[in-house]
This record gives structure tokens, sequence and C-alpha cells, in this order.
């Protein structure tokens, strides 16, 4: 009987993983590019958007005020926001009651009413009391001077904040296993030591994403001060355009610097989560560079690497 010859298997090396094709997904892409590309031409090549004028008013100095008054809102709003609304969710995880019906009341009240309406009641505070005691003998505070248009505008956003922002921290406490304030009161922490040196570091990861997005609607809310004659973005854009009747220019430009201070306050956001997850998943949110890259390749890093160290 005749040998027959076996050939010899090829290596684990010699193989390389390719991904499977979608055409569907470049045909998607492609006429979603163009899409974008026909309305973008479009925008470009219609005069009645007046970009000349839009270039002339971008750097406005007027409108570079409004960005910092917005960016200071912001801001300080959502510091208001972030400490009180820690208060009130350690207030309603309290086991005394009346702590914990006092906090609920105040979420309450604060999520119930529109932040508009929030806003005049604190511009129109000094109807309801013009002179400001504290319940001190002797103190006697003028509210039209104390609630200036500024310092309304911080209460009305600030305070709303804070309900939300108790919420969100809630969700985050609780998401903590109990078990880890069983062993912190063990080693003898008590309540305060055991919630910020224990809970709130571990709950941070799930506090972070929901708290971005608050920031992110800040700054859009911001907005809405205007009608208090705050001085912000939005209400210096409609200073300038009263004066040259040049509406949709300049709402445009308002626009654009909106997108632009929302996109780094996004980047922002996606650093500080990819930081909080470190550890505490396998799936580490990535940035959209690399989910750019991983959509374009075509074998798998896997296959590759195992080839390259063999």
């Amino acid at each position: 009987m005749s040998s027959t010859s076996v050939k010899p298997l090829r290596a684990d090396e010699d193989y390389a993983i390719a991904n499977k094709k979608y055409p569907w997904r470049w045909v998607s892409a492609i006429v979603i590019i163009a899409l974008f590309g026909l309305l973008l031409y479009s925008a470009v090549t219609n005069p009645r958007f007046h970009w000349d004028v839009i270039g002339l008013y971008f750097r406005d100095v007027s409108i570079a005020r409004g960005i910092q008054i917005t960016l200071l809102l912001t801001v300080v709003c959502m510091l208001l926001g972030i400490v009180l609304g820690i208060v009130l969710a350690v207030m309603r995880l309290s086991v005394n009651p009346v702590v914990r019906a006092a906090a609920g009341f105040y979420v309450f009240a604060f999520r119930g009413t529109p932040v508009l309406v929030q806003l005049l009641l604190w511009y129109n505070l000094a109807a309801l009391y013009p002179d400001i005691t504290f319940g001190i003998p002797g103190v006697h505070l003028d509210a039209n001077q104390i609630v200036t248009p500024l310092m309304a505008a911080i209460l009305g956003l600030g305070l709303n904040e804070a309900a939300y922002m108790s919420e969100i921290v809630r969700a985050g406490i609780l998401s903590v296993d109990s078990g880890q304030s069983e062993a912190a009161g063990a080693l003898g922490l008590n309540r305060m030591q055991t919630m910020l040196k224990v809970v709130l570091p571990q709950a941070m990861r799930v506090i972070i994403p929901p708290t971005g997005n608050e920031a992110i609607g800040m700054l859009k809310q911001t907005s809405l001060v205007s009608v208090l004659a705050v001085s912000e973005l939005l209400y210096s854009t409609q200073v300038i355009y009263a004066k040259n009747f040049q509406v949709i220019p300049m709402l445009i430009v308002a626009s654009i610097w909106y997108i632009i201070m929302t996109t780094v306050f996004t980047l922002g956001q996606g650093w500080l989560e990819r930081r909080f997850s470190r550890g505490t998943s396998r799936h580490t949110p990535t940035s959209w560079t690399d989910r750019l890259r991983k959509a374009m390749r075509v074998h798998a890093p896997e296959a590759t690497g195992k080839a390259a160290t063999r």
C-alpha cells in the first residue's frame, strides 16, 4: 500500500482574524455624509445667513462678556447645586423622619415648578419680604439691594439644581453595597466618616455621568436669566440684534458659542468618566477617537497582537 503524504496544518500565527463585512454600514455612512454636505453647502451659499455679519460679531466685546457671565453662572450654580444636593441626599437617607420629610418636601417643591417661575419669584422677592432680618433683632437688610438680578439668577438656578442633584447623589449612595458601611462601622468610623471616606468615593462612578449632563444642561439653562436682564450670552445677543436688526445671524453666533462650550464640557465629562471607571469595570468608556478607529479596523487586534508576539 502506498503511503499518502499528509500536508501539515498551518500554525496559528499564520492566520489573521478578519472582521465580518458590513457593506450597509458604509452605504449608510456615505448617505449621511452626502446629506450633511448638501446641508452645509446650502447654508454656506445662502446669502440670507449673512455670514459676514456672523464673522463680524463672533468675537465682539459684548459677546465675550456674555460668555464670561454664562460660564460664571454655570460654575457657581453647579457648585451650589452639588453641595446642597449632597446635603439633601444625606438628609433623605436619614433615620430621622422629620429630616427626611423636610428634604423630600424641598425636592418636591423645586422639581414641581418650572425654573423660569422660580427665577421670577426670586427676582420679585422684595414684594414679599422688603426687609430681610433673618430673625435677628436689629438686622434690617434691603431686599432690593441684596437680591440683584445676578443674585436672583444664582438662587433660582442653583437651588433648583440642588433638587435634581440630590436624587443623583442619593442614587449613587444606594448603589454602594451596604456591606461597605457595615465594614466601616466595624472599624470604628461614625456615620459621617463612613459617608465621606467610604461611600461617596465609591458612588462617584455612578454620580459623575448624570452630573456631567446636569452641568451641560445648566450651561444652556443660563439663557433663561435673560428675562431678568442679566447680561449673559443670549441677552448680549438680543441687545445687539435690537440695534442692527440682524436677528438670525446673531442667534447663530450665540448658537455657535453654546456648541463650543458644550463640546468642551462634554470632553471634560468623558475624561472624568474614564478616570472614575478605572478598576471598576471591564469595559472602560472610550473616547470618540478610539470608537472611530475601532469602527474602521479591518483585523481584530487580539489576533494581530498574538501573531506579533509568537
